[in-house]
């Protein structure tokens, strides 16, 4: 099968190469990872030698810990050569990071690994190199890239197609097929939850993680809190604190099943750190998790992707506050630039206009304003400073 490059990915990592650095790419399960390391595997099989471990194959399952994972290197180092050691899931190997120190400060050395959890990042890899890597975080298939992993036009066909089923490139083998696809997806998601969630942490209550994950794709970009999930879970008949159900959700994270999205006052410009919003990593596992509900949830669906995308961009993204309304997104960066975007799916009533429009204007300000929507004929234009987006444009074209 032909692995179709991410250049996006692999130009990141070559532009880190020679760095003195360690290259760790992040990310859910199935997002690519192994692909892009295969294709960097080939690119630097010109230039030196490589030392690839794919740990989901059996023919590594003998690395079990640091020390197999130094033998199995030093029997294949070779001197006078750059050598590339790549590793995909390499969280699976106990103590991994005694051997990535080990290495990345020899000359002629380059350490490449991948993981799925970025719990990998927060205990295990920043204890011991901290400062000494670089993080590159791989996302679902944007929509572009979607369109060119399934050969498909840029038309609101394709659109709807990218809103139903998500970015998993798997999906490009599988085909765009309901039945499968949900089927596939869903696989994803319960190999995701099993090994990197329950199995990591010893979850011994599976069934009220997997609910707490439903409830949280029913109330996608909905402000919710754990004192909220705790009193309707109970009324089912699970009693959990709210402070177990927090360390659930920080476990789902650490997954990269779904991303925490903090408040954050426009007026008083402070950020608040209980009663989140939450989107998932994939909106297509999000929506056969809740069983493929396009239309009932698509402005759930579409508020997903602006903020992935959004996330892709490179932007941190806080829900804004108002003293008399929300803002969906407001979105920075380290230089200082800043924007506000509100999502629709059709801006259709003066009603919907106002909600959307207005709240942008009580913002007193002139950085930026967007309001993204499937409305038809909208592409780009200006309601007294404030830009109306159709959500093809903006996934195409951005800002």
């Amino acid at each position: 099968m032909e692995i179709i490059a991410r250049r996006t990915y692999l130009d990141a990592i070559n532009q880190w190469l020679g760095k003195n650095l360690i290259i760790v790419l992040t990310g859910q399960r199935r997002v690519g990872k192994s692909c892009i390391l295969k294709l960097l595997a080939e690119n630097c099989r010109q230039s030196g030698n490589v030392i690839y471990i794919d740990k989901e194959k059996h023919q590594f399952e003998d690395i079990q810990d640091y020390r197999d994972l130094n033998a199995y290197i030093d029997e294949r180092i070779v001197n006078g050569q750059t050598n590339y050691i790549i590793i995909d899931e390499v969280q699976t190997i106990t103590e991994f990071e005694k051997t990535l120190r080990s290495f990345y400060s020899e000359d002629n050395v380059e350490v490449i690994v991948s993981g799925s959890n970025a719990k990998m990042l927060s205990s295990e890899l920043t204890t011991v190199i901290a400062g000494r890597y670089k993080e590159i975080y791989v996302q679902p298939l944007s929509y572009t890239e979607f369109m060119t992993f399934h050969n498909l036009p840029d038309d609101e066909t394709t659109l709807m197609l990218y809103i139903e089923y998500g970015g998993m490139p798997g999906l490009a083998t599988i085909g765009l097929d309901k039945n499968f696809s949900t089927e596939y997806l869903s696989d994803i998601y319960h190999t995701t939850l099993l090994k990197d969630v329950v199995m990591r942490n010893e979850i011994r209550n599976v069934t009220f993680m997997d609910r707490l994950v439903t409830f949280m794709a029913d109330n996608e970009g909905k402000i919710i809190s754990a004192n909220s999930i705790s009193k309707y879970l109970k009324a089912k008949g699970h009693s959990l604190s709210p402070s177990i159900i927090i360390n659930y959700q920080k476990m789902l994270a650490d997954a990269y099943i779904i991303h925490q999205v903090n408040r954050y006052d426009i007026h008083g410009k402070r950020i608040f750190e209980s009663n989140e919003k939450y989107y998932f990593e994939d909106h297509g596992i999000r929506n056969a998790i809740v069983g493929g509900r396009r239309d009932a949830d698509i402005e759930k669906i579409i508020e997903n992707i602006v903020y992935q995308h959004l996330i892709r961009s490179g932007y941190t993204v806080y829900v804004g506050l108002l003293q008399a309304g929300e803002i969906d997104f407001v979105c920075s960066k380290p230089s200082g630039e800043r924007i506000y975007i509100q999502v629709s799916y059709i801006v259709a009533d003066e009603q919907t206009r106002e909600r959307e429009f207005g709240n942008l204007r009580k913002i007193n300000d002139n950085y930026p304003k967007y309001v993204i929507s499937m409305t038809p004929l909208v592409s780009r234009n200006d309601d007294n400073g404030i830009t109306h987006l159709h959500l093809r444009n903006f996934l195409v074209e951005g800002l």
